[in-house]
């Protein structure tokens, strides 16, 4: 299977495919908010999609349904648009000479495909052979913050509950929130078409499918991806995830035992100074990180880092990320910028 690497300094043809969803649309967006060098775009979507138009740079680009001609000529596919269709055309992009960073979960556990967070471990990023994994959101934000952490102490194990957005769901989803919160205050019954439970006044245990150690695939994404991206194949790690009515930004819970104590003011200065990470943190005013503080915004906010009074071994902490763009969109982009400033 062919592919060539990105050109340096020459701006490229990108397609993104998922150009319809909501990280496709935040994918564009950031495309030219971060000025990536791009000539030509390309935007692919299903026949369902194709036609419609979108605005790039200020100008008209029409969507066009997928196929194997779609990707002739183009150096860099975005993918968001699911597993399956990443499966499905994995070879035909990498048949036209083109490097697929994907968004979806299909080729995240491949031992000869990169999961990259740039922040984290930028240096796996050249270990690709045409694709290149973006990890789950949660994934992503928990590893802003683990990483540094474990580069001064080492970590045995990670304790975490998510607080997951409806954007995870996609944009319909999103849309289905707003509309059955209006249902609830109009005194309506919300019934729900996109998930399984109405969210609106409500939350419900992440509804992935439920795998045979009755932790659900979301869970376990959770766990299997943090590993690979920290290199800590032995890392003891649980998760519980759960959807609630929150538009967009993800937040969690995390409970991070170290293999000896960590002092508390050094790991507030860490992760202060650590890469796409803000601390937001005021224990006189009892204000920390909340979704309405990273929406829209690309770094992690971290705080109530805190001494675990049932472990001296653990730090308590909590934080919140923007699932749409840092736990994807933002992600991919910066995989691209690795590529582009050192391929």
């Amino acid at each position: 299977m062919f592919f060539k690497p990105l050109p340096q300094n020459k701006p490229l043809i990108v397609a993104v495919l998922g150009s319809s969803g909501a990280v496709g649309q935040e994918l564009i967006g950031l495309l030219e908010e971060r000025s990536f060098p791009v000539s030509q775009l390309r935007l692919l979507a299903s026949k369902r999609s194709a036609g419609s138009v979108q605005i790039w740079k200020g100008t008209k680009v029409k969507v066009q349904e997928v196929s194997e001609v779609t990707f002739q000529g183009v150096d860099l596919v975005l993918a968001s648009a699911g597993g399956s269709v990443s499966r499905d055309w994995r070879h035909a992009i990498n048949a036209a000479g083109a490097v697929m960073i994907d968004n979806s979960s299909a080729f995240r556990m491949d031992s000869d495909v990169p999961l990259v967070v740039p922040e984290v471990n930028p240096e796996t990023v050249f270990n690709h052979h045409g694709v290149i994994a973006n990890p789950n959101c949660t994934t992503i934000l928990l590893a802003l913050i683990l990483a540094p952490l474990a580069k001064r102490i080492p970590i045995r194990r990670v304790i975490v509950s998510t607080y997951q957005s409806v954007s995870g769901a996609g944009a319909k989803a999103m849309e289905e929130l707003k509309n059955l919160s209006l249902k609830v205050l109009n005194g309506e019954n919300p019934d729900s078409e996109v998930l399984p439970y109405s969210l609106a006044f409500n939350l419900f245990l992440h509804n992935s499918p439920l795998q045979e150690n009755s932790y659900c695939e979301e869970e376990m994404k959770m766990v299997n991806e943090t590993k690979k991206i920290l290199g800590l194949p032995e890392l003891q790690f649980t998760a519980t995830c759960v959807r609630v009515p929150v538009l967009r930004a993800h937040s969690e819970s995390v409970n991070v035992e170290f293999v000896e104590p960590f002092p508390l003011k050094e790991a507030q200065d860490i992760l202060n100074s650590a890469a796409g990470v803000t601390l937001i943190e005021d224990f006189q005013k009892n204000r920390f990180p909340m979704p309405i503080d990273v929406t829209g915004q690309d770094d992690v906010a971290v705080g109530r880092i805190r001494q675990d009074i049932s472990n001296k071994n653990c730090l308590e902490l909590w934080l919140c990320g923007d699932q749409i763009r840092k736990g994807a969109a933002l992600n991919a982009i910066q995989i691209a910028e690795l590529l582009v400033n050192k391929s």
